[in-house]
């Protein structure tokens, strides 16, 4: 035993030996260790002012890093992963932090990472702190697409009514060459008188169109009757129907009342029967129906015409758009009756759709809110009519 004292003591010591130099050192490198940074705050006040703004806000960090995004920065994807997505918007932030100048720019970026879409964007890049910068974007898009909208209405209104004038001063010209043939004369006059009719025509609906995108066009909200209005349209209609024998008949339900102009709402569906006997050949039928659903009225306006291509089926309701710009010249359309519908339908709180196949014919269904207090009767499901969506309505019953 006296022999092993030596050794454990020995041991011990080369143990606490090594103790002792780890723990000097760890103690030496922790003195020449930079403690982490913590990250800068945002000042309470910036935080605020960017939660009311309504464009898209991002800050970033001195490393470029997203710090904070408001949600219309997300749904523009301007932001993701944490980083600004755009190298354009994050040049316009590098220009910034080198020499601390606002920069104030439209920026084209895509929509998405696929896809041909395109944003227009105004974005303003300013050094909010010592380390943050700030980034403001607005859309901008629908309005440079309104802006472009209201651009082509007034070039289709210029060029749309520079077709009769011109034809009217041709023939008038061509009057005066013939004034010895009186044969020339009237067939002259009687195309000067179409002429006239179709010029007539669009510069009617051009003013109706605009004092129905006006403010305040049902300012005088009155109860309508639906019969009176089908009524109406029908006894209008009927002219140019019986010049291509094409039969008009209604149906459907009565006594159903909405809360609207009496005078829009016969041009509405006015306009729908004069674009259906347009399109339909001689001696085929156009019916007119009524349905209620729920707490909406249908008019659903069906012809056995042409039909529609499912390409053209969504821009049919746009300005001076035509399906068949030969047909459309031949019968005097304008291009305008179906956006009109569109708008009085807008403006009555209820919405106008088509459904169509080509070589079947169309339906323009035309709905509005009811105004009556009878209990409505509960909407039939497609399996009850046996019809598909938005064909609620045949030819033979409407």
């Amino acid at each position: 035993m006296n022999g092993l004292a030596p050794l454990v003591a020995g041991a011990l010591g080369v143990l606490v030996g090594a103790v002792a130099v780890g723990a000097f050192r760890w103690s030496e490198r922790s003195q020449h260790t930079v403690p982490p940074q913590p990250e800068p705050e945002l000042d309470d006040g910036l935080v605020r002012a960017l939660a009311v703004l309504r464009s898209a806000a991002v800050v970033l960090d001195p490393e470029d890093r997203v710090v904070r995004a408001s949600p219309p920065a997300h749904a523009l994807g301007l932001v993701r992963d944490g980083r600004l997505v755009h190298a354009a918007m994050r040049d316009l932030v590098a220009a910034v932090r080198r020499d601390g100048v606002i920069r104030d720019e439209e920026v084209d970026v895509p929509r998405g990472p696929v896809g041909p879409g395109r944003l227009l964007v105004q974005a303003r890049v300013a050094q909010v702190t010592p380390e943050h910068v700030l980034l403001l974007a607005e859309d901008l898009t629908q309005a440079r697409r309104l802006e472009a909208i209201r651009r082509d209405f007034v070039v289709n209104v210029s060029h749309e009514l520079k077709t009769p004038v011109g034809a009217l001063s041709l023939l008038a010209e061509t009057v005066q060459d013939a004034a010895d043939d009186p044969q020339a004369v009237r067939r002259f006059a009687g195309r000067m008188q179409a002429e006239a009719t179709r010029l007539s025509a669009l510069v009617h609906e051009i003013i109706e169109l605009s004092r129905l995108q006006a403010t305040g066009a049902l300012e005088e909200a009155e109860p309508v009757e639906v019969d009176e209005v089908v009524a109406e349209a029908v006894d209008r209609a009927r002219t140019g129907a019986d010049a291509k024998r094409v039969r008009v008949s209604t149906g459907g339900e009565s006594g159903v009342t909405v809360f609207g102009d009496h005078n829009l709402l016969v041009t509405a569906v006015r306009n729908l029967l004069d674009n259906a006997v347009a399109y339909s050949p001689a001696g085929t039928q156009v019916a007119v129906g009524v349905r209620r659903r729920g707490e909406l009225v249908e008019i659903a306006v069906v012809d056995e015409g042409v039909g529609i291509d499912p390409a053209d089926q969504e821009r049919v309701f746009e300005r001076f758009y035509r399906v068949d710009p030969a047909r459309s010249r031949d019968t005097g359309g304008t291009g305008l009756g179906l956006s009109i519908v569109k708008h009085v339908a807008a403006d009555h709180g209820g919405d106008v759709s088509v459904w169509s196949q080509p070589g079947r014919g169309s339906t323009f269904t035309l709905r509005l809110p009811v105004a009556d207090s009878r209990p409505p009767e509960p909407p039939p499901s497609d399996t009850d009519t046996g019809t598909p969506p938005g064909r609620p309505l045949s030819r033979s019953n409407p």
